[in-house]
Protein backbone atom coordinates (compact mmCIF):
# COMPACT_ATOMS: atom_id res chain seq x y z
CA UNK A 1 0.00 0.00 0.00
CA UNK A 2 1.31 3.63 -1.06
CA UNK A 3 1.34 6.41 1.22
CA UNK A 4 -2.21 7.81 -0.17
CA UNK A 5 -3.78 4.79 -0.69
CA UNK A 6 -2.76 4.20 3.11
CA UNK A 7 -4.27 7.70 4.15
CA UNK A 8 -7.39 7.61 1.81
CA UNK A 9 -7.86 3.99 3.83
CA UNK A 10 -8.26 6.06 7.54
CA UNK A 11 -6.28 2.72 8.42
CA UNK A 12 -4.20 4.20 11.93
CA UNK A 13 -0.75 4.41 11.21
CA UNK A 14 -0.03 3.55 15.32
CA UNK A 15 -1.71 0.11 14.26
CA UNK A 16 1.91 -0.82 12.47
CA UNK A 17 0.51 -1.78 9.30
CA UNK A 18 2.73 0.78 7.46
CA UNK A 19 6.50 1.03 7.38
CA UNK A 20 7.99 3.69 5.40
CA UNK A 21 10.91 3.33 3.64
CA UNK A 22 14.34 6.01 4.91
CA UNK A 23 13.46 9.05 2.80
CA UNK A 24 16.27 9.80 0.76
CA UNK A 25 17.44 13.59 1.69
CA UNK A 26 19.30 16.51 -0.86
CA UNK A 27 20.19 19.39 0.90
CA UNK A 28 20.24 22.35 -1.67
CA UNK A 29 23.38 23.75 0.21
CA UNK A 30 25.45 20.32 -0.92
CA UNK A 31 24.49 21.44 -4.58
CA UNK A 32 26.11 24.51 -4.14
CA UNK A 33 23.05 27.08 -3.34
CA UNK A 34 24.05 30.25 -1.10
CA UNK A 35 20.93 31.33 0.60
CA UNK A 36 22.81 34.66 1.03
CA UNK A 37 19.96 36.12 -0.81
CA UNK A 38 21.66 37.83 -3.45
CA UNK A 39 23.65 34.89 -5.42
CA UNK A 40 21.39 33.35 -7.97
CA UNK A 41 20.58 29.50 -6.40
CA UNK A 42 18.65 28.55 -9.42
CA UNK A 43 20.98 26.36 -10.93
CA UNK A 44 21.79 24.95 -8.15
CA UNK A 45 18.85 24.05 -6.56
CA UNK A 46 17.37 22.98 -9.75
CA UNK A 47 20.45 19.97 -9.73
CA UNK A 48 19.15 19.07 -6.32
CA UNK A 49 15.67 18.58 -7.24
CA UNK A 50 17.08 16.66 -10.67
CA UNK A 51 19.19 14.47 -8.06
CA UNK A 52 16.31 13.41 -5.81
CA UNK A 53 14.02 13.01 -8.68
CA UNK A 54 16.51 10.29 -10.12
CA UNK A 55 16.34 8.68 -7.16
CA UNK A 56 13.20 8.71 -6.51
CA UNK A 57 10.41 6.99 -3.98
CA UNK A 58 9.89 10.31 -2.93
CA UNK A 59 13.03 11.73 -1.94
CA UNK A 60 13.30 14.78 -0.14
CA UNK A 61 14.70 18.08 -1.49
CA UNK A 62 15.76 19.97 1.58
CA UNK A 63 16.17 23.78 1.65
CA UNK A 64 17.94 24.53 4.92
CA UNK A 65 16.13 26.99 7.21
CA UNK A 66 17.99 30.58 8.15
CA UNK A 67 18.90 31.31 4.67
CA UNK A 68 17.72 33.25 1.90
CA UNK A 69 17.44 32.06 -1.48
CA UNK A 70 17.26 33.91 -4.38
CA UNK A 71 16.03 32.06 -7.46
CA UNK A 72 14.04 32.39 -11.11
CA UNK A 73 11.65 29.66 -12.02
CA UNK A 74 12.30 26.30 -10.59
CA UNK A 75 10.63 22.79 -12.20
CA UNK A 76 9.58 20.24 -9.73
CA UNK A 77 9.33 16.41 -11.04
CA UNK A 78 7.24 13.62 -9.88
CA UNK A 79 7.79 11.71 -6.63
CA UNK A 80 9.80 14.17 -4.64
CA UNK A 81 9.36 16.08 -1.56
CA UNK A 82 10.19 19.73 -2.17
CA UNK A 83 10.87 20.93 1.45
CA UNK A 84 11.30 24.52 2.65
CA UNK A 85 12.37 23.37 5.98
CA UNK A 86 12.43 26.39 9.08
CA UNK A 87 12.30 29.54 8.17
CA UNK A 88 13.57 29.16 4.56
CA UNK A 89 12.64 31.86 1.50
CA UNK A 90 12.77 31.78 -1.79
CA UNK A 91 13.23 35.24 -3.03
CA UNK A 92 11.79 35.44 -6.58
CA UNK A 93 14.09 37.27 -8.90
CA UNK A 94 12.76 40.23 -10.51
CA UNK A 95 14.76 40.09 -13.63
CA UNK A 96 12.33 38.44 -16.70
CA UNK A 97 15.14 36.22 -18.03
CA UNK A 98 15.21 34.27 -14.75
CA UNK A 99 11.04 32.60 -16.03
CA UNK A 100 10.93 31.31 -19.13
CA UNK A 101 7.99 33.28 -20.65
CA UNK A 102 4.08 33.87 -20.00
CA UNK A 103 2.35 31.44 -17.52
CA UNK A 104 6.08 30.58 -15.81
CA UNK A 105 6.43 31.16 -11.98
CA UNK A 106 9.13 30.85 -9.34
CA UNK A 107 7.49 26.69 -8.78
CA UNK A 108 7.00 24.90 -11.82
CA UNK A 109 6.11 21.68 -12.81
CA UNK A 110 4.77 19.82 -15.78
CA UNK A 111 2.29 16.45 -15.51
CA UNK A 112 4.12 15.33 -12.27
CA UNK A 113 3.27 12.69 -10.43
CA UNK A 114 2.96 12.31 -6.46
CA UNK A 115 4.94 15.76 -6.06
CA UNK A 116 4.72 17.25 -2.31
CA UNK A 117 5.61 20.51 -1.32
CA UNK A 118 5.73 21.24 2.36
CA UNK A 119 7.60 22.78 4.95
CA UNK A 120 7.20 25.85 6.95
CA UNK A 121 9.13 27.75 4.79
CA UNK A 122 8.34 31.16 2.89
CA UNK A 123 8.22 31.80 -1.14
CA UNK A 124 8.50 36.06 -1.30
CA UNK A 125 7.12 36.96 -5.25
CA UNK A 126 9.16 40.78 -4.45
CA UNK A 127 5.78 42.12 -5.99
CA UNK A 128 7.13 45.58 -5.58
CA UNK A 129 10.20 45.02 -7.95
CA UNK A 130 7.24 44.34 -11.04
CA UNK A 131 5.34 47.73 -10.67
CA UNK A 132 5.78 51.07 -12.25
CA UNK A 133 3.51 53.94 -10.52
CA UNK A 134 0.71 54.00 -7.76
CA UNK A 135 -2.49 55.70 -8.35
CA UNK A 136 -4.03 57.24 -4.87
CA UNK A 137 -7.27 57.57 -6.91
CA UNK A 138 -7.28 53.91 -7.72
CA UNK A 139 -5.54 52.71 -4.59
CA UNK A 140 -3.21 50.31 -6.68
CA UNK A 141 0.11 50.04 -8.03
CA UNK A 142 0.25 49.52 -11.91
CA UNK A 143 1.93 46.25 -12.77
CA UNK A 144 4.94 45.57 -15.40
CA UNK A 145 4.16 43.64 -18.49
CA UNK A 146 5.97 40.57 -17.18
CA UNK A 147 5.16 39.22 -14.13
CA UNK A 148 5.85 35.77 -12.68
CA UNK A 149 3.35 33.20 -10.51
CA UNK A 150 4.24 32.12 -7.46
CA UNK A 151 3.52 28.58 -8.34
CA UNK A 152 2.59 27.78 -12.12
CA UNK A 153 2.14 23.64 -11.81
CA UNK A 154 0.11 21.96 -15.29
CA UNK A 155 -1.18 18.75 -15.33
CA UNK A 156 0.12 17.14 -11.99
CA UNK A 157 -1.84 14.43 -10.41
CA UNK A 158 -1.55 13.47 -6.70
CA UNK A 159 0.00 16.91 -5.61
CA UNK A 160 0.24 17.58 -1.91
CA UNK A 161 1.02 21.44 -0.41
CA UNK A 162 1.18 21.44 2.96
CA UNK A 163 2.04 24.38 5.42
CA UNK A 164 4.31 26.59 3.33
CA UNK A 165 3.57 30.15 3.13
CA UNK A 166 3.73 32.90 -0.08
CA UNK A 167 3.66 36.28 -0.18
CA UNK A 168 3.92 39.97 -2.02
CA UNK A 169 3.09 37.77 -4.93
CA UNK A 170 3.53 39.75 -8.49
CA UNK A 171 0.50 37.81 -10.01
CA UNK A 172 -1.17 34.72 -9.19
CA UNK A 173 -0.47 32.90 -6.03
CA UNK A 174 -0.61 28.81 -6.65
CA UNK A 175 -2.18 28.17 -9.99
CA UNK A 176 -3.20 24.70 -10.88
CA UNK A 177 -4.18 24.26 -14.31
CA UNK A 178 -5.46 20.86 -15.37
CA UNK A 179 -4.50 19.11 -11.87
CA UNK A 180 -6.06 15.93 -10.45
CA UNK A 181 -6.28 14.85 -7.26
CA UNK A 182 -5.09 17.67 -5.29
CA UNK A 183 -4.64 18.56 -1.42
CA UNK A 184 -3.54 22.20 -0.11
CA UNK A 185 -3.68 22.17 3.32
CA UNK A 186 -2.82 24.81 6.44
CA UNK A 187 -0.90 27.30 3.89
CA UNK A 188 -0.79 31.05 4.76
CA UNK A 189 -0.70 33.93 1.59
CA UNK A 190 0.07 37.12 2.51
CA UNK A 191 0.20 39.95 -0.70
CA UNK A 192 -0.19 43.20 -1.33
CA UNK A 193 -3.41 44.83 -0.84
CA UNK A 194 -2.59 47.26 -3.35
CA UNK A 195 -1.01 45.06 -6.19
CA UNK A 196 -3.72 43.89 -8.90
CA UNK A 197 -4.02 40.28 -10.22
CA UNK A 198 -2.19 39.39 -7.23
CA UNK A 199 -4.82 35.79 -6.31
CA UNK A 200 -4.16 33.66 -3.75
CA UNK A 201 -5.33 30.07 -5.04
CA UNK A 202 -6.54 28.84 -8.64
CA UNK A 203 -7.90 25.69 -9.27
CA UNK A 204 -8.12 26.20 -13.21
CA UNK A 205 -9.64 23.12 -14.72
CA UNK A 206 -8.92 20.85 -12.16
CA UNK A 207 -11.11 17.98 -10.77
CA UNK A 208 -10.83 16.01 -6.94
CA UNK A 209 -9.26 19.37 -5.34
CA UNK A 210 -9.50 19.65 -1.69
CA UNK A 211 -8.26 22.77 -0.13
CA UNK A 212 -8.66 23.94 4.19
CA UNK A 213 -7.35 25.11 7.02
CA UNK A 214 -5.71 28.27 4.79
CA UNK A 215 -5.36 31.97 5.46
CA UNK A 216 -5.16 34.01 2.38
CA UNK A 217 -4.91 38.08 2.38
CA UNK A 218 -4.50 39.14 -1.51
CA UNK A 219 -5.86 42.22 -3.32
CA UNK A 220 -7.35 39.85 -5.86
CA UNK A 221 -9.47 37.16 -5.62
CA UNK A 222 -8.19 34.80 -2.52
CA UNK A 223 -10.11 31.80 -3.78
CA UNK A 224 -11.14 31.65 -7.57
CA UNK A 225 -12.00 28.22 -9.28
CA UNK A 226 -12.13 29.01 -13.04
CA UNK A 227 -12.16 27.50 -16.69
CA UNK A 228 -9.84 29.68 -18.69
CA UNK A 229 -9.83 29.84 -22.13
CA UNK A 230 -6.35 27.76 -23.53
CA UNK A 231 -4.91 26.27 -26.84
CA UNK A 232 -5.36 22.71 -25.05
CA UNK A 233 -8.07 20.87 -23.68
CA UNK A 234 -7.16 20.77 -20.06
CA UNK A 235 -11.09 19.31 -19.28
CA UNK A 236 -13.90 20.81 -16.74
CA UNK A 237 -13.17 22.15 -13.19
CA UNK A 238 -15.32 19.21 -10.78
CA UNK A 239 -15.20 18.16 -7.51
CA UNK A 240 -13.29 20.72 -5.84
CA UNK A 241 -14.42 21.63 -1.95
CA UNK A 242 -12.75 24.45 0.35
CA UNK A 243 -13.68 23.94 3.85
CA UNK A 244 -12.22 26.12 6.88
CA UNK A 245 -10.11 29.09 5.58
CA UNK A 246 -10.15 32.65 5.94
CA UNK A 247 -10.12 35.35 3.67
CA UNK A 248 -9.55 38.68 2.97
CA UNK A 249 -9.60 40.45 -0.19
CA UNK A 250 -10.40 43.87 -1.87
CA UNK A 251 -12.71 41.70 -4.34
CA UNK A 252 -13.87 38.22 -3.54
CA UNK A 253 -12.66 36.25 -0.71
CA UNK A 254 -14.22 32.98 -2.58
CA UNK A 255 -15.31 32.47 -6.01
CA UNK A 256 -15.93 31.31 -9.22
CA UNK A 257 -15.46 32.61 -12.71
CA UNK A 258 -14.66 35.52 -14.11
CA UNK A 259 -13.40 32.69 -16.41
CA UNK A 260 -15.96 30.31 -17.55
CA UNK A 261 -14.97 28.47 -20.80
CA UNK A 262 -15.44 25.07 -19.91
CA UNK A 263 -17.54 23.76 -17.48
CA UNK A 264 -17.45 24.06 -13.89
CA UNK A 265 -19.68 21.64 -11.67
CA UNK A 266 -19.80 19.82 -7.75
CA UNK A 267 -17.80 22.47 -5.97
CA UNK A 268 -18.45 22.94 -1.79
CA UNK A 269 -17.66 26.44 -0.27
CA UNK A 270 -17.72 25.07 3.67
CA UNK A 271 -17.37 27.02 7.38
CA UNK A 272 -15.17 29.52 6.18
CA UNK A 273 -14.68 33.13 6.78
CA UNK A 274 -14.32 36.40 4.36
CA UNK A 275 -13.48 39.42 4.66
CA UNK A 276 -13.74 41.51 1.34
CA UNK A 277 -15.34 43.47 -1.36
CA UNK A 278 -17.41 40.98 -2.18
CA UNK A 279 -19.14 37.37 -0.10
CA UNK A 280 -19.55 34.19 -1.67
CA UNK A 281 -19.25 35.02 -5.52
CA UNK A 282 -19.91 33.31 -9.28
CA UNK A 283 -19.36 35.47 -12.12
CA UNK A 284 -20.60 33.71 -14.92
CA UNK A 285 -18.94 35.68 -18.12
CA UNK A 286 -18.21 32.42 -20.70
CA UNK A 287 -19.74 29.87 -22.60
CA UNK A 288 -19.17 27.06 -19.85
CA UNK A 289 -21.83 25.59 -17.69
CA UNK A 290 -21.59 26.07 -14.14
CA UNK A 291 -23.73 23.09 -11.98
CA UNK A 292 -24.35 22.01 -8.28
CA UNK A 293 -22.48 25.05 -6.12
CA UNK A 294 -23.04 25.38 -2.16
CA UNK A 295 -21.80 27.82 0.03
CA UNK A 296 -22.70 26.32 3.68
CA UNK A 297 -22.05 28.03 6.85
CA UNK A 298 -20.01 31.04 5.48
CA UNK A 299 -19.26 34.11 7.62
CA UNK A 300 -19.12 37.33 5.45
CA UNK A 301 -17.58 40.85 6.34
CA UNK A 302 -18.15 42.98 2.47
CA UNK A 303 -17.10 46.45 1.94
CA UNK A 304 -16.76 49.06 -0.45
CA UNK A 305 -13.38 49.24 -2.22
CA UNK A 306 -11.92 52.35 -4.44
CA UNK A 307 -14.49 52.39 -7.64
CA UNK A 308 -11.26 50.26 -10.09
CA UNK A 309 -11.62 47.26 -8.06
CA UNK A 310 -14.38 44.97 -8.65
CA UNK A 311 -16.76 44.23 -5.48
CA UNK A 312 -18.99 47.11 -3.94
CA UNK A 313 -19.51 45.62 -0.91
CA UNK A 314 -22.07 42.53 -1.96
CA UNK A 315 -22.89 40.26 0.46
CA UNK A 316 -23.76 37.99 -1.84
CA UNK A 317 -22.94 38.28 -5.78
CA UNK A 318 -23.64 35.59 -8.55
CA UNK A 319 -24.45 37.34 -11.36
CA UNK A 320 -24.66 36.21 -15.36
CA UNK A 321 -24.34 37.51 -18.51
CA UNK A 322 -21.56 38.00 -21.46
CA UNK A 323 -18.16 39.89 -20.85
CA UNK A 324 -17.94 41.26 -24.43
CA UNK A 325 -21.38 41.81 -26.30
CA UNK A 326 -23.07 38.85 -28.42
CA UNK A 327 -20.96 36.65 -26.77
CA UNK A 328 -22.63 33.11 -25.74
CA UNK A 329 -22.76 32.92 -22.15
CA UNK A 330 -23.10 28.88 -20.52
CA UNK A 331 -26.33 27.93 -18.22
CA UNK A 332 -25.90 28.78 -14.06
CA UNK A 333 -28.21 26.52 -11.88
CA UNK A 334 -28.53 24.25 -8.88
CA UNK A 335 -27.05 26.77 -6.30
CA UNK A 336 -27.51 26.70 -3.10
CA UNK A 337 -26.49 29.05 -0.46
CA UNK A 338 -26.76 28.08 3.44
CA UNK A 339 -26.16 29.66 6.59
CA UNK A 340 -24.31 32.95 5.35
CA UNK A 341 -24.04 35.23 8.06
CA UNK A 342 -22.75 38.70 8.61
CA UNK A 343 -22.68 42.23 7.62
CA UNK A 344 -22.34 44.37 4.49
CA UNK A 345 -22.26 47.57 2.53
CA UNK A 346 -24.15 46.12 -0.15
CA UNK A 347 -26.92 43.66 -0.82
CA UNK A 348 -27.63 39.61 -1.82
CA UNK A 349 -27.64 39.81 -5.13
CA UNK A 350 -28.80 36.74 -8.01
CA UNK A 351 -28.71 38.34 -11.17
CA UNK A 352 -29.00 36.72 -14.40
CA UNK A 353 -29.88 38.15 -17.42
CA UNK A 354 -33.90 37.98 -19.24
CA UNK A 355 -31.98 35.89 -22.10
CA UNK A 356 -30.30 33.67 -19.83
CA UNK A 357 -32.03 33.51 -16.43
CA UNK A 358 -30.47 31.16 -13.31
CA UNK A 359 -31.87 28.70 -12.26
CA UNK A 360 -32.82 26.36 -9.39
CA UNK A 361 -31.76 28.42 -6.96
CA UNK A 362 -31.83 28.23 -2.80
CA UNK A 363 -30.73 30.81 -0.12
CA UNK A 364 -31.81 29.20 2.90
CA UNK A 365 -30.72 30.78 6.66
CA UNK A 366 -29.29 34.10 5.04
CA UNK A 367 -28.68 36.62 8.27
CA UNK A 368 -27.61 39.66 6.69
CA UNK A 369 -27.15 43.64 8.08
CA UNK A 370 -27.08 46.24 5.55
CA UNK A 371 -24.72 48.90 7.07
CA UNK A 372 -22.43 51.72 6.10
CA UNK A 373 -18.75 51.76 7.52
CA UNK A 374 -16.04 53.43 4.69
CA UNK A 375 -16.17 56.21 3.07
CA UNK A 376 -16.95 54.79 -0.18
CA UNK A 377 -20.20 56.06 -2.42
CA UNK A 378 -22.54 53.70 -2.10
CA UNK A 379 -26.20 52.98 -4.15
CA UNK A 380 -24.58 50.82 -6.99
CA UNK A 381 -24.30 47.62 -8.25
CA UNK A 382 -21.10 46.57 -9.40
CA UNK A 383 -21.77 44.01 -12.88
CA UNK A 384 -18.31 44.18 -13.76
CA UNK A 385 -16.65 42.74 -16.00
CA UNK A 386 -19.45 43.13 -18.80
CA UNK A 387 -19.50 45.52 -21.87
CA UNK A 388 -22.77 43.69 -22.57
CA UNK A 389 -24.78 47.04 -22.77
CA UNK A 390 -25.54 46.79 -18.99
CA UNK A 391 -23.24 49.29 -17.43
CA UNK A 392 -20.21 48.66 -14.66
CA UNK A 393 -21.07 50.21 -11.98
CA UNK A 394 -25.14 50.38 -12.14
CA UNK A 395 -27.38 53.55 -9.91
CA UNK A 396 -29.52 51.51 -7.57
CA UNK A 397 -31.06 51.80 -4.64
CA UNK A 398 -29.86 49.09 -1.79
CA UNK A 399 -31.97 46.23 -0.88
CA UNK A 400 -30.66 44.02 1.53
CA UNK A 401 -31.81 40.63 -1.02
CA UNK A 402 -32.15 41.71 -4.85
CA UNK A 403 -33.13 38.21 -7.07
CA UNK A 404 -33.64 39.47 -11.10
CA UNK A 405 -33.72 37.27 -14.02
CA UNK A 406 -34.11 33.71 -12.54
CA UNK A 407 -36.37 30.73 -12.74
CA UNK A 408 -37.31 28.14 -9.50
CA UNK A 409 -35.74 30.50 -6.32
CA UNK A 410 -36.49 29.92 -3.16
CA UNK A 411 -35.87 31.74 -0.20
CA UNK A 412 -36.15 29.77 3.25
CA UNK A 413 -36.24 31.48 7.15
CA UNK A 414 -33.83 34.68 5.70
CA UNK A 415 -33.20 37.76 7.67
CA UNK A 416 -32.93 40.84 6.47
CA UNK A 417 -31.52 43.60 8.71
CA UNK A 418 -30.59 47.27 8.98
CA UNK A 419 -27.16 48.83 10.53
CA UNK A 420 -27.55 52.30 12.52
CA UNK A 421 -25.56 54.26 10.30
CA UNK A 422 -28.80 55.35 8.05
CA UNK A 423 -28.05 56.07 4.14
CA UNK A 424 -30.26 57.74 1.70
CA UNK A 425 -29.78 54.91 -1.34
CA UNK A 426 -31.01 52.31 1.31
CA UNK A 427 -34.17 50.31 -0.37
CA UNK A 428 -36.68 47.25 0.74
CA UNK A 429 -35.86 44.45 2.26
CA UNK A 430 -36.56 42.08 -0.64
CA UNK A 431 -36.69 43.07 -4.28
CA UNK A 432 -37.63 40.55 -6.98
CA UNK A 433 -37.68 41.33 -10.72
CA UNK A 434 -38.74 38.58 -13.46
CA UNK A 435 -38.30 35.98 -11.16
CA UNK A 436 -40.76 32.94 -12.04
CA UNK A 437 -41.97 30.27 -9.36
CA UNK A 438 -40.87 32.31 -6.66
CA UNK A 439 -41.16 30.77 -3.14
CA UNK A 440 -40.69 32.87 0.13
CA UNK A 441 -41.03 30.86 3.76
CA UNK A 442 -40.19 32.30 6.71
CA UNK A 443 -38.97 35.83 5.89
CA UNK A 444 -37.82 38.30 8.68
CA UNK A 445 -37.24 41.64 7.48
CA UNK A 446 -38.61 45.23 6.57
CA UNK A 447 -37.67 48.29 4.53
CA UNK A 448 -35.15 50.60 5.43
CA UNK A 449 -37.81 53.15 5.48
CA UNK A 450 -41.32 51.48 5.88
CA UNK A 451 -43.59 54.71 4.83
CA UNK A 452 -40.85 54.93 1.47
CA UNK A 453 -40.77 50.69 0.49
CA UNK A 454 -42.17 47.13 0.86
CA UNK A 455 -41.61 44.16 -0.89
CA UNK A 456 -41.28 45.07 -4.45
CA UNK A 457 -41.65 42.00 -6.34
CA UNK A 458 -41.71 42.79 -10.77
CA UNK A 459 -42.86 40.18 -13.21
CA UNK A 460 -44.18 36.83 -12.95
Amino acid sequence: MDRRSFIGSGTSAAAGFFLREPQREFDVRAFGAKGDGTTLDTAAIQAAIDAAAAAGGGARVLVRGAAKYLVGALRLKSNIDFHLAGDATLLASPDAAAYPGPGSGVLMADDAIGLTISGSGHVDGQGMKFVTSYSTTDERWEPVSFRPRIFSLRRCRDLEITGVSFGHAPFWGLHLLGCERVLVDGIAVRNFMDLPNCDGIDPDHCRDVEIRNCDIVSADDAIVIKTSDQEIDYGPSHNITVKDCRVTSRDSGLKIGTETFTNISKIRFERCVIRGGRGPTITHRQRGNISDVEFNDIQVVAEHHAARWWGWGEAINISVRPRVAGAAVGTLRDIRLRNVRGRAENSVRIDGSPENPIEDVVLDNIDITIDKWTGYPGGKFDNRPTMAGVEGLEAHDTPVFSIRNANRVLLKDCKAKWGVTRQPYWGPALEVENVKDFQLVGFEGEASDPAKFKAIVRGD
